[in-house]
């Protein structure tokens, strides 16, 4: 791409730009400064014996013999201030053109316009070449000069012209300075392009102006609707400034429109419907992509999911995935989670099962696990080993009073059973 632009250049230098440009350009070359008053000079040429040089030059270049071109270039003993910038001016241009001569080009190029001798096109040209050569060499201040020049001397405004110096700014930090040349970009534009949108969000976001960035990420979505990163990145941006509703609906859409593929992704929207108060989606959408295998199954995850269940009332799949938790990781506090969730869902049979478990694998809460296999004990009509825990239960300070209040509740039970205890 580099290359042909700049083969384009050196083709107009031998031949005229009208020679080799498409109509449209041509009609633009023609004018190459609009400022008011502006009167176009005589055009210069190449003297006869500089000029027969540059032809050979431009012929060895067409057939891809650039080696040669600068050779023949480099042997002009040019006297002419106008026969040495010109000839500098293509040296630079095929320097351009290849890997690593970008500071060699430079020098010919600037070299070429400071007389200020060139025909106004080319001279022209050479300004914005300029600025292009220091952007591609990271010399960013260097190329906001250069591009400032070309506008001070044509006075025209370029979209592309203005997206580099929005780039400049960015690289060297002058984010403040991104979004005056980034807007007249946009502005520009008869077919939105999405680089003076990122120029600008990244301005905004780096400055944790955080309000700004979401309107410009809101505009992104709004023209470059099919672009997923948007999207999601909108979600984001709406969480940053704890709009959690509009953070949903966003990431809800990219959910729908199948955008959302990475792992952060799923666990941002389910994150969201939590914070909405909507736990049991939150569940769903951590189970469906743990399943999917989009989200690492471990145990951290079992508990989320146990908890989004919990949240949402549904005791016997947040027991479930207090189960699933404790087999990955054996602490007896899932277990006892486990368990506990097991008897508000009536599962007395599961919870006894689970809140061995919890004891066998060395829960600290003992106590608060020998009343609970009391309570599980009790309504399965077990009521001698109902009163076994209760006595358990008992002997620790924390549940002494419960127990006790229990222990005759027990009795009367068993008695009218005909249990003797």
């Amino acid at each position: 791409m580099m290359k042909t632009t700049f083969k384009m250049s050196a083709l107009a230098l031998v031949m005229g730009v009208s020679a080799v440009l498409s109509a449209p350009v041509m009609a633009q070359s023609s004018a190459p400064v609009v400022c008011p008053g502006y009167e176009k000079g005589k055009t210069k040429l190449v003297g006869e014996r500089a000029g027969k040089k540059v032809q050979k030059a431009f012929d060895a270049y067409n057939e891809d013999r650039v080696g040669e071109a600068l050779d023949i270039l480099y042997d002009v003993d040019a006297s002419d201030d106008f026969d040495k910038a010109y000839v500098g001016r293509f040296i630079g241009n095929l320097l351009a053109s290849q890997e690593g001569k970008g500071k060699e080009s430079l020098r010919y190029l600037t070299s070429a316009v400071k007389p200020k001798v060139l025909n106004d096109t080319e001279h022209a040209q050479t300004l914005k070449l300029i600025g292009d050569l220091n952007l591609r060499e990271e010399n960013y201040k260097e190329a906001i000069n250069w591009y400032q020049q070309w506008m001070d001397f044509t006075c025209k405004e370029d979209k592309m012209v203005y997206v580099r110096i929005a780039q400049a700014y960015f690289e060297t930090k002058q984010l403040d300075k991104v979004i005056e040349p980034a807007d007249k970009a946009i502005a520009l534009y008869e077919e939105p392009n999405k680089n003076p949108y990122v120029l600008k969000l990244q301005s905004y976001y780096q400055r944790k102006m955080y309000p700004e960035t979401v309107k410009v990420a809101e505009t992104l979505v709004n023209t470059f609707p099919e672009t997923p990163g948007w999207w999601t990145q909108l979600g984001v941006f709406y969480m940053l400034v704890e709009n959690y509703s509009d953070a949903l609906a966003t990431m809800e859409i990219a959910y729908n429109a199948g955008y959302l593929e990475k792992e952060s992704q799923f666990k941002n929207l389910a994150q969201l419907y939590s914070t909405n108060g909507i736990p049991y989606m939150s569940a769903k959408i951590l189970e469906k992509h743990v399943e999917n295998g989009d989200i690492k199954k471990d145990d951290k995850m079992m508990r989320n999911i146990a908890n989004s269940f919990h949240q949402a009332k549904n005791y016997d799949l947040a027991a479930r995935y207090y189960g699933k938790a404790a087999q990955l990781s054996s602490d007896p506090q899932d277990f006892q989670k486990q368990g506990t969730l097991l008897m508000v869902a009536e599962d007395y049979k599961g919870a006894i099962t689970a809140l061995n478990k919890a004891l066998e694998r060395g829960a600290e809460e003992e106590a608060k696990i020998h009343f609970s296999l009391m309570e599980a004990n009790f309504y399965l009509g077990n009521f001698k080993k109902a009163w076994d825990y209760v006595q358990l239960a008992k002997k620790e300070k924390s549940m002494r009073r419960n127990a006790l209040a229990w222990e005759p509740y027990i009795k009367e039970k068993a008695k009218n059973r005909g249990i003797k205890i």
